[in-house]
């Protein structure tokens, strides 16, 4: 995928990490399957708008900061 999908997963992991939060438990939060989350994170996929507001609802931050 490309560089900014990279990136974006790697702050939303570091961010998941940070919070103590499993990606099993993230993807629950976020009504999504949890190998999707996975990929996500290692940036194989390329988030909609709708699915990064998603994730930051579930982490309690604001998306700007999921955002390289």
């Amino acid at each position: 995928m490309s560089e900014l999908a990279t990136q974006i997963g790697m702050k939303i992991k570091s961010i998941r990490k940070i919070k103590a939060i499993s990606q099993e438990r993230l993807a629950l939060l976020c009504n999504i399957d949890r190998s999707y989350i996975g990929r996500i994170e290692r940036g194989e996929v390329n988030l909609t708008v709708e699915k990064l507001y998603e994730i930051a609802i579930a982490l309690q931050v604001d998306a700007k900061e999921l955002l390289p």
